[in-house]
């Protein structure tokens, strides 16, 4: 298997834009994106390297009841269902989305599979990656 790059961070927020403008401010981030979807509102910020996702979600759902501070990372990979196998294997269970999913379809969370390791820590695997983030 093709070694993963971790390239995406999500932070679980109140206010997406304050914090935004935190990091923007404090650590010279560059805004890449903004997203209003059925699952959260938030901003997309990078260092040129990582995508870092600020996220206030919309429902309980999709918080994962995890409150603020870190929701999820997420690791760019070669092959989304055979990591994807390979997570399973491992003990990981599968938490939302499936890369055959229709478009339009919310389950499908875009580009990337959320899964839950063995601790129960939510992670994404994504074959296309994330805004502002580079593959190597």
């Amino acid at each position: 298997m093709a070694k993963s790059k971790l390239r995406h961070i999500a932070l679980s927020v109140d206010d997406p834009f304050k914090t935004a403008q935190f990091f923007k401010e404090a650590l010279d981030m560059e805004q890449v994106g903004e997203t209003d979807s059925p699952l959260a509102r938030g901003v997309y910020l990078s260092d040129g390297t990582i995508c870092l996702a600020i996220l206030n979600f919309k429902t309980d759902q999709w918080a994962g009841g995890q409150g603020k501070g870190i929701h999820h990372i997420g690791f760019w990979v070669d092959d989304i269902e055979k990591t994807g196998e390979a997570v399973e294997k491992a003990g990981g269970k599968h938490f939302a989305g499936r890369p055959s999913a229709e478009e339009g379809d919310v389950s499908r969370t875009h580009f990337e599979v959320k899964y839950y390791d063995p601790d129960g820590i939510l992670f994404d695997l994504s074959e296309t990656g994330w805004v502002g983030a580079t593959r190597d």
